[in-house]
């Protein structure tokens, strides 16, 4: 999975001014296999399709994390001002249009590029899949990459909705050029993903016999998150939410939840270990995307996850760019109340944050010191390291590591962020970590089939999911977090005294538990609560402060500026350069010039 290839047909003719021009000299470049050849080998166009899963960079993230988290209430851009990079129209909607930002048409392509990879190896594995592996593995390898296929196109489908479904058969026929982004409804396009799931879930064994192939659990784990999704609408807000609900979908995602929870797979015993490098692949690791580091692999720079390359504390790193930074509103929703449960109508009525070795009557989920570095905590469970020199490097995170905090604020993003000891797999001029990147783990599906149980009317059930993932929270602060145990308190619900209640404590604990994993917007959306929840958030964090020698430094103040219009931001704009690709093939999503 480590290892990337480059397929083509690449021809090179260099005339020669002898006695003719009709002379040339056919040379093959070193380093690429020809298309003829390359699809001879089967196995080879599989493991190159698998080799797109990690083939993004920060500008055009496949973890989305841009679009889950940045466009959400849980984090800010970060980096050195508001046109550094071009995110910030991602997180305040008002200025977002076709051409801004551009590395919207940067993804879109990046993903079909990924998807034609998927193709061509589907195409492979037709002409020569049984003769070179055998019907049995072929069949299986079709699985996988059908499998790659559906998760490449959930990524479109998620951000743009109305995408053209480009098949092995469009790809073999180069009919590229022909196919619509509107040729399929909504409700159909969602059906070929979930078609293609389907049959990797039946092909697929339960285990694999190496690590980041897809496998049964996986796809399961997928068409959960498929039939959730569409049980509550189309993702249009006048359309979707709880009073759509289908509850044959609904169905389905206790069916598909059921097999994950009956399988191999299961709750790490202690939250941080979830992300610590040295823990990757463990028991809640049902899918992820494989990065290494160079002296693993013995690569020059390893398999690096390019994606989170910027979000490395300032000061902290040797090339830390300080993006993805958690906000406030993020923060206080770890608050709780004397019980332990979380404060649902008051969280963000003031602004507050621990101070390390001065508790006070507030406490705190004991999660948010595994998801937000804070000033005067140490930096992932770290207070310092010896560097190469044999002297202690301090690791306690301060105002200092904020690169511009009158703008993006004092906080700092740690669960995709290594240990400092642990160091990076690339550093100049840029920096790159050999973190896993979790596509599924297993409290993410376990709070999916909570919510299919809750709209199921099984609020028992629900409540048990619920307060087992609260009781391993409970449990994750002496290893880990000792410094913060005084700060610390967690509960467990005692009933559910109505479903409405059910619902807003499963929203609560899926933020708290997945919390800067790409996740938050899409489930706002999901829910129909993206406007109300998102234009409450930008007027109480634009004024957002720290105090900082004993004054407030405030800071957000540009989110006066955002807005989210339901109707029209629920999807991302068609990227201009693909709508005038061939002009009058595509058409726009709607609200969206």
């Amino acid at each position: 999975m480590k290892k990337q290839y480059i397929f083509g047909a690449i021809a090179l003719a260099m005339s020669l001014s002898f006695n003719s021009c009709d002379e040339f000299l056919e040379i093959q470049p070193a380093g690429v296999i020809d298309e003829e050849t390359a699809f001879q080998n089967p196995d080879g166009m599989v493991t190159a399709a698998y080799s797109e899963l990690g083939n993004d960079w920060y500008q055009y993230a496949f973890n989305l994390w841009h679009y889950g988290d940045l466009a959400s209430d849980d984090c800010l851009k970060g980096g050195s001002g508001l046109t550094d990079t071009e995110l910030h129209p991602v997180e305040v909607w008002s200025s977002l249009t076709s051409s801004s930002p551009a590395n919207l048409d940067e993804l879109w392509y990046r993903l079909y590029v990924a998807i034609s990879r998927c193709n061509r190896a589907l195409i492979s594995l037709e002409e020569h899949g049984e003769t070179v592996l055998g019907s049995d593995l072929a069949r299986q390898r079709e699985g996988e990459v059908r499998f790659l296929r559906a998760h490449f196109y959930w990524k479109l489908f998620t951000l743009f909705n109305q995408i053209p479904w480009i098949d092995e058969t469009v790809t073999k026929e180069v009919t590229h050029e022909q196919v619509r982004n509107d040729e399929f409804t909504h409700d159909e396009l969602f059906q070929k993903i979930i078609d293609d799931f389907k049959f990797a879930y039946d092909v697929l064994p339960a285990k694999q016999d190496k690590v980041g192939r897809a496998n049964k659990i996986a796809a399961a784990s997928y068409l959960a998150k498929c039939y959730l999704t569409r049980a509550y609408g189309d993702g249009y807000e006048a359309t979707t939410g709880y009073a759509h609900i289908n509850k044959a979908d609904i169905s389905e995602v206790l069916k598909y939840t059921q097999e994950v929870a009956n399988s191999q797979y299961g709750f790490e015993a202690d939250f941080g270990d979830l992300f610590l490098q040295e823990n990757a692949n463990g028991i809640e690791s049902i899918f992820a995307v494989q990065h290494s580091d160079y002296e693993a692999d013995n690569t020059q720079y390893g398999r690096a996850n390019w994606s989170t390359m910027l979000n490395g504390s300032w000061g902290m790193w040797s090339c830390g760019w300080d993006f993805h930074k958690p906000s406030q509103n993020l923060v206080n929703a770890y608050k709780v109340d004397a019980n332990g449960l979380p404060m649902f109508d008051t969280f963000d009525d003031e602004i507050d944050y621990p101070i390390n070795g001065m508790p006070d009557a507030q406490k705190w989920d004991p999660r948010l010191f595994h998801t937000v570095a804070m000033p005067t905590f140490p930096y992932k469970y770290e207070t310092g390291y010896k560097d190469k020199n044999g002297e202690t490097v301090s690791l306690i995170f301060t105002t200092d590591n904020s690169r511009t905090p009158s703008v993006y604020g004092y906080y700092g993003t740690l669960k995709e962020i290594p240990q400092r000891s642990k160091g990076e797999t690339y550093d100049s001029p840029w920096q790159a970590f050999a973190q896993n990147e979790y596509v599924f783990r297993f409290t993410d599906v376990m709070l999916m089939r909570a919510e299919a149980l809750i709209e199921n009317d099984q609020l028992e059930e629900a409540r048990a999911i619920i307060n087992t993932i609260r009781e391993r929270a409970k449990n994750s602060v002496s290893k880990h977090i000792s410094y913060a145990a005084d700060q610390c308190n967690i509960g467990l619900y005692p009933s559910f005294a109505s479903k409405d209640y059910a619902r807003q404590a499963l929203r609560w604990e899926r933020r708290l538990e997945m919390a800067m994993e790409s996740s938050r917007y899409f489930d706002l959306r999901r829910w129909g609560l993206a406007s109300q929840t998102l234009n409450a958030y930008f007027q109480t964090d634009k004024d957002s402060y720290y105090i900082v020698d004993g004054k407030k430094a405030y800071y957000a103040s540009y989110l006066n500026d955002a807005y989210y219009t339901p109707g029209k931001n629920e999807y991302w704009p068609v990227p201009y350069n693909q709508l005038y690709y061939v002009p009058g093939l595509y058409v726009q999503n709607k609200g969206y010039n």
